[in-house]
């Protein structure tokens, strides 16, 4: 898989070039910046492109506008974005314009080189990938009026798995339940929050972003 990386730390983007290199990776670029980051982009054609999501100038997110112009302009080269910080606002913006082939995590995972690869492999298949690590925090957070607060414990669960980007099954074997009994759930979490079928709508991540909305 190739992988473009952009992280205006170059120990950091070094470094997460080496370790993917040594997980299978082909690290065909490094970027410092946003603009260096498109062109290399426009020049390699990766599969995903690994960015921070605060770079110069201002150290906002010149990262986010980068990865939403990447998905626009090239649709079938993946973004992974990485934040020291949980702003879920971020994940929202992305995830509401380009809801497959993306992923958010947080920068304290990149440690584990393993999340990392597995995040880009899943994206690289077309799938949405949200940092466990966000959704748990997410989760703890006080309940909010509204249609989330009309969740069962036991739905939330299954809520929070689906952010994290897993299938029915995966969520069936995660908190061991039969893929009928996930099933039943993932219906009843569409219908509590009026997320009716529509061929313009992926629902799974339209549930996601109601769960971001809310906390």
């Amino acid at each position: 898989m190739r992988i473009v990386i952009a992280d205006d730390v170059a120990l950091m983007r070094d470094g997460l070039a080496r370790l993917l290199a040594d997980h299978g990776f082909s690290v065909v670029g490094t970027a410092a910046d946003a603009q260096a980051l498109g062109r290399c982009v426009e020049r390699t054609r990766p599969n995903a492109a690994v960015i921070d999501i605060r770079m110069p100038p201002t150290h906002t997110d010149e990262g986010l506008v980068a990865a939403q112009d990447i998905r626009e302009r090239l649709p079938e080269v993946g973004v992974l974005l990485l934040s020291h910080h949980l702003e879920s606002r971020y994940a929202m913006r992305l995830l509401g314009e380009y809801p497959e082939r993306v992923g958010y995590l947080l920068k304290d995972r990149v440690g584990d080189v393993a999340v990392v690869a597995d995040a880009l492999r899943r994206i690289g298949e077309g799938e949405c990938v949200i940092d466990p690590t966000i959704v748990a925090r997410l989760l703890k957070r006080p309940r909010q009026d509204g249609p989330l607060g009309e969740l069962s414990e036991r739905e939330r669960d299954v809520l929070g798995l689906m952010a994290e980007g897993r299938t029915n099954a995966a969520i069936g074997a995660a908190l061991f339940l039969s893929p009928k009994t996930i099933e039943s759930h993932v219906r009843s979490i569409f219908f509590k929050l009026d997320l009716r079928e529509s061929p313009e709508g992926n629902r799974r991540v339209l549930a996601v972003l109601h769960h971001l909305r809310a906390n």
